[in-house]
């Protein structure tokens, strides 16, 4: 067995059809299904069973399945080690993070950054999915939860204030409880974020004009007056039509995490990129 025909298992197992596992790995669908059919041959066995809503693992597929994450797991931890030894600055760097936090917080640090280091590329994905850091799917991940694997290192780089917000022209509320503004809130995906609790304690009466799980969907939704918006600061204050209000009691802050796998922990573009953030955001 070839190993790039186990990388083709594995993304059929996960993506489930041959167009999806196909699109992954930049290949053709027929070229899919022909280095499947040879791999099947191989082995002996089918390893897929054909249905009317994809493919599903055998048991034969099965026992494979998990013989094939593990030499998946030593290829990566092998790339990682072998790119973590790296000592030049030149090379691609994948950044993953929240939409706002990209164009507000990272896109001004990483236009420096590229200033100074012109050979290393950066890949900035703004991403609500937490992103697997043992498979490469990122080199560096922001996000608002810590991490808990074990072979990620991580520290909380900053804590966020947030704000109530409101169009200039809009008039403030009483904070009476009996305020009819309408909201701009979190879609029910994310209808436990600590603001979106945080603003129906305060406005219990005010019907939900609008929901977004976008941050800069909610501010510019706010800013053509559609209703009151809980943003964080770095957003809201930075736009111009916005007023941020004083209610009786401030809106929950966020912490924001930053993490990184083990193995690249020596990389000498993850180091200087690491450094230029956390020097710039404990000095903004």
């Amino acid at each position: 067995m070839e190993w790039s025909d186990i990388r083709l298992f594995l993304a059929i197992s996960r993506e489930g059809t041959l167009g999806a596992a196909a699109r992954k790995l930049g290949l053709t669908q027929p070229t899919m299904g022909r280095r499947l059919k040879a791999l099947e041959e191989a082995v002996g066995r089918k390893l897929f069973q054909r249905t009317r809503d994809g493919f599903v693992l055998t048991d034969e597929g099965t026992l494979m399945l998990a013989h094939a994450e593990r030499m998946e797991e030593e290829a990566l931890a092998l790339t990682r080690e072998l790119t973590g030894s790296d000592g030049q600055l030149d090379g691609q760097l994948r950044v993953s993070c929240p939409d706002w936090f990209g164009i507000h917080v990272l896109a001004p640090i990483l236009a420096g950054f590229s200033k100074r280091y012109p050979q290393v590329t950066i890949e900035l994905l703004t991403d609500a999915r937490l992103l697997n850091l043992s498979r490469r799917e990122a080199d560096l991940v922001f996000r608002i939860r810590p991490f808990t694997e074990p072979e990620i290192i991580s520290r909380k780089l900053m804590t966020v204030p947030y704000g109530l917000y409101a169009a200039a022209g809009l008039q403030d509320p009483a904070y009476d409880g009996n305020d009819d503004l309408p909201l701009i809130t979190m879609d029910e995906a994310f209808g436990s974020m600590p603001d979106v609790a945080w603003l129906k304690q305060l406005f219990p009466a005010a019907p939900i004009a609008m929901r977004s799980n976008n941050r800069d969907v909610q501010a510019r939704l706010c800013l053509g007056g559609g209703g009151l918006a809980v943003l964080p600061r770095p957003l809201g204050d930075s736009l111009d039509g916005l007023k941020r209000l004083d209610p009786p009691m401030s809106p929950p802050s966020r912490d924001t995490w930053l993490g990184y796998h083990r193995d690249l922990r020596r990389l000498p573009r993850l180091r200087a990129l690491l450094d230029m953030v956390i020097q710039s955001v404990g000095t903004a």
